[in-house]
């Protein structure tokens, strides 16, 4: 017996088979057209990087653990991406002459991390990434977050449904030293301990504060502080207040649609300033779906010239989560709108004829690639989810007509070739 190969994925990837990648299309063809009404434009770049730019730029976690890297015949060091964020850096660095800033940019790569397969995480995923590029101002926070509120609301979700937590890594710092009073050499060792707040229990986060040098008192002052939620922003200096992008948001018109969060600190190394998470609301699936924040300088690896961005990336496979969980997953497109099929093989020529019409107006049409039954044409036909059929029979075609069947009521008639693609069309459509 020969030894087959295994049919399965590789570990930690995905087949998607015709409905799942209809669910996709209707998916990600929505956030498309959200993300060019606000002006953003569509790009894409390699999957292969050299490994330097995410070991510099994406943090410990990424370069250490998760990157997937190889070595090319010439010595070359490269990384599949784990994240487009460095790689459109790059794009925007090398081609920042020709560019009229601010630029609204946006692309819906596939990415590759080594990470432990689990629920609402894989080792491929595909993500929708937009940036603005070369504005500090803060109404680019308030175009992010009125994006992604009508991204969400586009795939069905009401504000109800999810929340958009932010916070100002500048202010954090401060509150850390100037309200907890966190040495400030402490400080990227809490910014860590802080992102694993609201996954860890207490103890093991004290556990963890006091290997990095917190007393038991420091430790105590810490959770008081980042418990304090938006009450916190009273203890903060003013003078750091008056810098961030965030309290403007926090008192413009846009306060609504998010909530000041000190615990949302986003790990990767690049972001600066303003950072955000958007969560499910949901107990079910009560969890971070994405997220994104202010760069000041992210293209400094590859240009002395200073591009300021801020960005965020929405992950295929926590989106359709959340679809899940509230019962907005579209349902896969039908195969066809209609099927035509000829009685005879002599009537194979016409049927393509007539197929061709229809398509031409636009129907999803299919015909009949063997021979077979009229009976077992109707049974697939049905399965294929058609709501009609086009029978090509030889009076009927002498006759310059052909006989047009309902699936849903089994109904047909005769109709004149000319006025085929109006009567499926009234099916599918019935007025």
């Amino acid at each position: 017996m020969p030894e087959y190969l295994s049919t399965a994925p590789v570990k930690g990837t995905r087949d998607f088979l015709p409905a799942e990648m209809s669910v996709r299309t209707q998916v990600f063809g929505h956030l498309y057209e959200v993300l060019e009404r606000y002006g953003f434009l569509r790009y894409d770049g390699p999957v292969l990087e050299p490994a330097e730019i995410y070991e510099r730029k994406s943090g410990q976690e990424i370069a250490d653990q998760q990157l997937y890297t190889l070595t090319t015949r010439g010595g070359e060091r490269l990384a599949l991406r784990p994240e487009m964020t460095p790689s459109v850096a790059r794009m925007i660095a090398g081609h920042a002459k020709s560019l009229s800033f601010p630029v609204r940019w946006y692309s819906h790569p596939n990415c590759h991390r080594y990470e432990r397969p689990q629920r609402g995480r894989v080792r491929e995923h595909w993500q929708i990434n937009a940036d603005i590029f070369g504005s500090e101002s803060a109404n680019c926070e308030i175009e992010m977050f009125e994006l992604i509120h009508d991204l969400m609301g586009a795939l069905g979700a009401s504000p109800d449904l999810f929340a958009v937590r932010v916070n100002d890594r500048n202010l954090l710092s401060s509150a850390l030293t100037d309200v907890a009073g966190v040495a400030p050499e402490l400080l990227p060792q809490v910014f860590a301990l802080v992102d694993r707040w609201e996954k860890t229990p207490v103890e093991d986060l004290a556990a963890a504060g006091a290997e990095i040098g917190l007393a038991d008192k420091e430790f105590e002052k810490l959770s008081e502080t980042l418990g304090a939620g938006a009450a916190l922003l009273d203890e903060l200096p003013a003078e750091v207040k008056a810098e961030s992008n965030l309290v403007k948001v926090l008192s413009s018109s846009a306060a609504s649609l998010v909530r000041y969060e000190p615990l949302i600190v986003r790990g990767l190394a690049y972001y600066t300033s303003t950072v955000f998470e958007v969560f499910d609301t949901s107990p079910k699936n009560r969890r971070a779906l994405f997220g994104g924040g202010r760069y000041a300088d992210l293209a400094s690896l590859f240009t002395k010239e200073r591009i300021p961005g801020i960005g965020f990336g929405m992950g295929d496979v926590t989106l359709i989560d959340f679809l899940d969980t509230h019962g907005l997953t579209p349902q896969p497109r039908n195969e066809v709108d209609v099927m035509v099929i000829p009685v005879a093989e002599e009537l194979a020529d016409p049927a393509r004829e007539v197929a061709a019409s229809l398509r031409k107006a636009g129907l999803r049409t299919s015909t009949p690639l063997e021979l077979r039954k009229l009976g077992k044409e109707l049974t697939r036909a049905d399965k294929a989810g058609a709501a009609a059929v086009v029978i090509v029979g030889e009076e009927d075609w002498a006759a310059g007509a052909v006989t047009v069947r309902s699936l849903a009521t089994r109904e047909q008639r005769q109709v004149p070739l000319a006025e085929v693609a109006a009567a499926v069309n009234g099916l599918i459509s019935p007025s």
